[in-house]
Order: C-alpha cells, then structure tokens, then sequence
C-alpha cells in the first residue's frame, strides 16, 4: 500500500527555549551557573534568542535537543536523511523484521499517470510475492531484504539539535530538494515549531535570510519561496 511521511515531536529538552537563554546568559554575564535562572523573564529570553539567531552565534542551541519518529518514508529517502551526521538515528530493521505486506513510496511523477502507478504497483507485487517465497523457503529474512526496492517503506526515531535542525531545514526545505525529504523536513518543522516557536519561527531554506545559497544551481524563484514561508502557518 502507498504510504506518505509522516514525523511525530516524541520528546525535547524541557523548556528548550529557556534552557538555550540561560546557556546565553552565561556566555553574556557574570552570573554563576546557580543564578542563571533567577529574574529571567520571557521577554529576556525571546531577546536573548533574538540576539544568538541575529548574530549567528548558534552554538548554545545545540543545548536543545528533539526526537522525532519518523514513517512513511522510503529507503531512499532514509538514505539521504542519515547523511546528516550530527544527529541519532534509530532505523527499523529489515535484518529482525520480516516484511509481508507491500508497503512503498511512489513517486509523484509515477503515481500521476495512471499507467506507470499500475506498472510499478505490479512491479512491487512481484518483489513482494518472491520476498515472501524466500522466507517461507527458509531464507532468512536479512537475505531475502536484497530483493526489496529503494521505494520500501521505512521508519525512524531521529534526534537532533535545535541548531542541527535548523540546518536541515535550511537544506532539505530548498525547492531543490527532493520532493519526499522536502516533504519530511516540513513534517519535522510543523511538529517542532509549536514546541519552540521562537527557535524556528524563521527556519526554512536559505533564501529566506538572503541571497540564495545555491549559487549556479539556484531554483531562481527565491521571492516565491519568501511569499510561500511568510504566510506558512506551521502548527
């Protein structure tokens, strides 16, 4: 059956905002660590966070972390999350997990033509009809999984840092991107944003803060993309 991404906040740093401020506070003051806390008011840690995000001084975000679970994404899109080395990952096993039932991602550009979606639903039929006839024939299932497609549908526990996230959705939220970890990156921002507005409230793909990153490989649609995430409500 088709499946399409989906990325669920499991858990974060308690009080994520706070906890970036106050590692600033430090940095910025001559408090010792047991006086962080006191007199700190939420108009002081939005400035404080306003002061790290306007200068790029993004290492005390890295104190905020967040765990996702991730489903409903392919292998080759897992393949292109994991890629980002400065998080956790935790991956459903094809090796303990024995996979019966045909669940796969089809691209759009196949799913819209009636002739290649019924073409590749067949395809995958078959792949899953021989998976299963090796492990029923005594293949264990780690070696039976060489048959299983890219499209396979995956699932993931994924950590990262306020400032790693960031970061990839400053990537993977670029027109650039592929569709699905476009897809994904998005899911991610909608499921962190109301946890930490003020950390994400203007994450997205680099040409939100300025000239495009891409260079020569620039989808040259930069202010379509600023009016897109301006009127984007995230929750």
């Amino acid at each position: 059956m088709p499946v399409t991404p989906t990325a669920e906040l499991l858990s974060h740093t308690p009080r994520p905002e706070r906890t970036v401020a106050l590692a600033a506070r430090l940095c910025y003051s001559a408090r010792g660590v047991a006086d962080l806390d006191a007199g700190c008011s939420d108009a002081e840690v939005a400035a404080l966070l306003d002061k790290l995000l306007g200068m790029g001084h993004f290492s005390a975000l890295e104190h905020a972390q967040f765990v996702f679970g991730v489903e409903g994404i392919s292998r080759a899109c897992s393949h292109q999350l994991v890629r980002h080395r400065i998080a956790s990952f935790s991956q459903q096993s094809q090796r303990y997990v024995a996979l019966h039932e045909v669940r796969a991602v089809v691209p759009p550009a196949v799913a819209g033509d009636p002739r290649k979606a019924a073409r590749f639903r067949e395809k995958l039929e078959d792949i899953w009809a021989f998976y299963r006839e090796l492990v029923d024939d005594g293949v264990a299932p780690e070696d039976a999984r060489y048959i299983l497609p890219n499209a396979c549908e995956t699932k993931l526990v994924v950590s990262m840092n306020a400032r790693e996230l960031r970061h990839f959705f400053c990537l993977r939220l670029c027109r650039r991107a592929q569709w699905e970890i476009r897809d994904l990156a998005l899911a991610m921002l909608r499921a962190a944003t109301p946890a930490a507005p003020l950390l994400f409230r203007d994450a997205g793909p680099g040409c939100l803060a300025g000239a495009c990153p891409e260079g020569a490989y620039s989808c040259g649609e930069a202010a379509a993309v600023r009016a897109e995430f301006s009127t984007y409500t995230r929750g």
